[in-house]
């Protein structure tokens, strides 16, 4: 997960508050107690000793006392039922409100996930293969081009060795960027992606596909914007929007009723606020929230809104091997092969690999972690982490909304959920 420490520093500026915003004083809130009630299903026996699971608890607590973290919301499901449900701190720092625990949160990255899955519910359908080039289905992708350097204003390039394929943009192995390393090549992806208005996403897939790539297709592992890629795709083959696709698909058949790309009419007060972490460490109120309505970009590398009780149930339905609420999204087979590593032999974090559309646990040794190998999991820019270990038959969310993106309190989620099983 490091590649997603480079992540998002990039995405936390698109509605992140200015640096020169006047430092506040730390608050400290207490939570009313209904916000701090643990939920233990009577009826399912689950593997966790509780007591030691509220060891995550004080620690929170005690982030949060310190004005590192804002407020929370961790939700931890083994055996198909919630075995703890909690939220921390206050909604607001400085207003006694106490963190609900249906709060909705900008997911960021967390979407990328949910777009790899509805991709693959397609593929089933038999409207491609995983070998296809791109450009059978976006020509402009046919002849792309690869950057011989990333300094300047004139990169120099050569032309693609070969062609992009979908499973290539599936595993962030085609090439493509996300515009997040600093680089001058790099911020020049950003600003063409992100920084220059885009009617929807077939505008800016198009604009993708006009930037040099950083490498050769299946040489590297590169975070990317691939996922927009998957995003136009749906369109293609569904004739609906990714939104609508997602809604009929996935949404409503999980009762994800809180998940979409815009916050629902009347709802734009529970949605969580953005805080900055200041030179100090501190944190400071978002001098930018993010909007709750009004994107028109429906796309698979950022964008959806969740819950973190909405977001189980996602997660819920992958650890029942695809099924939920009597319907079979996706097929065993293409669930397994979505959660394999695909990289080979290419570079990545030691321990970890990367499947279709998640980071994949492969030596837990190597990765001087606890956890199952073959579990997976992603992240959000804004802090908003999840795991599903299939092997414990279990999955573990915390939601929080602040910037910029850290990869150490996914690591503390892990630490704490897993010390806790008996």
């Amino acid at each position: 997960m490091k590649h997603v420490s480079i992540l998002i520093f990039f995405l936390t500026l698109l509605y992140s508050c200015s640096s020169n915003q006047a430092v506040l004083k730390p608050t400290i809130v207490e939570t009313p107690p209904v916000a701090s009630l643990v939920e233990v299903p009577r009826s399912q026996s689950h593997s966790f000793d509780i007591d030691r699971l509220k060891r995550f608890d004080s620690y929170l607590e005690n982030e949060m006392h310190d004005n590192k973290i804002p407020g929370a919301v961790l939700l931890i499901n083994q055996h198909g039922q919630n075995v703890y449900s909690k939220s921390y701190g206050s909604r607001e720092k400085g207003v006694e409100l106490g963190m609900p625990k249906d709060e909705i949160f900008y997911i960021q990255s967390m979407t990328k996930p949910i777009i790899s899955i509805a991709f693959m519910m397609l593929y089933e359908e038999g409207h491609f293969q995983l070998s296809d080039k791109v450009s059978k289905y976006i020509p402009s992708f046919k002849e792309m081009q690869v950057a011989t350097e990333t300094s300047g204003d004139d990169f120099k390039t050569v032309p693609a060795e070969s062609e992009i394929t979908i499973k290539q943009v599936l595993s962030h192995t085609a090439g493509l960027s996300h515009g997040l390393t600093g680089t001058d090549l790099d911020n020049h992806i950003a600003r063409s992606l992100y920084f220059t208005p885009h009617d929807d996403i077939e505008a800016r897939v198009e604009m993708l596909a006009s930037l040099p790539l950083i490498g050769q297709p299946s040489e590297q592992w590169y975070y990317s914007a691939s996922p927009d890629i998957l995003a136009r795709l749906i369109e293609i083959f569904s004739g609906m929007s990714c939104a609508e696709f997602l809604q009929q698909k996935i949404f409503d058949p999980l009762q994800m009723k809180d998940t979409g790309f815009n916050i629902k009419d009347g709802q734009e007060n529970r949605m969580a606020k953005l805080y900055q972490t200041t030179q100090d460490g501190t944190l400071q109120l978002g001098e930018r929230q993010t909007p709750a309505q009004g994107h028109t970009i429906f796309g698979g590398t950022h964008g959806l809104f969740s819950t973190a009780s909405d977001y189980m149930s996602f997660c819920k339905m992958l650890l029942n091997n695809g099924k939920a609420n009597g319907q079979q999204f996706v097929g065993r087979k293409t669930l397994e092969l979505m959660t394999m590593n695909h990289l080979g032999d290419i570079p990545y974090t030691p321990g970890q690999g990367f499947g279709l559309g998640f980071g994949i646990l492969t030596d837990v040794a190597d990765n001087a972690t606890l956890g199952s190998e073959g579990s997976y999991f992603w992240s959000g820019a804004y802090n908003t982490y999840f795991f599903i270990d299939p092997e414990e038959d279990m999955a573990a969310i915390l939601m929080m909304q602040f910037a910029p993106y850290t990869n150490f309190y996914s690591d503390k989620l892990r630490q704490f959920v897993y010390q806790a099983l008996n």
